[in-house]
């Protein structure tokens, strides 16, 4: 299970699939819990990698939020389990749209 607080920064794993992620942005105050396919994340640290057949639902390079996006990780290595912070699924981060220039 990941330690509390978590800070940006720190490389978690999954134990379930071979999804591994970067933390971007987490809450000072808070101490979120980030699973992976319904398991709590590992730091990636040592963490054993985990083959992963199956289609890839977490995708590489992309950065996935909870819902108020307080909580942010980009992801490094794909796999087949959906990520989650504190038991609500986490999405792909919209791009930011840019200003027009006329």
């Amino acid at each position: 299970m990941t330690t509390s607080p978590l800070r940006p920064g720190e490389q978690l794993a999954s134990t379930v699939c071979g999804t591994r992620v970067v933390t971007v942005r987490v809450p000072a105050a808070a101490a979120p819990t980030l699973t992976c396919g319904g398991a709590p994340m590992v730091a990636a640290n040592g963490a054993p990698k985990v083959p992963d057949s199956d289609p890839a639902v977490t995708l590489i390079g992309k950065r996935y939020v909870n819902a108020d996006e307080s909580v942010e990780v980009l992801c490094t290595a794909p796999g087949s389990g959906a990520l989650s912070c504190d038991g609500e699924p986490m999405t792909i981060k919209a791009a930011k749209a840019l200003p027009a220039s006329d």
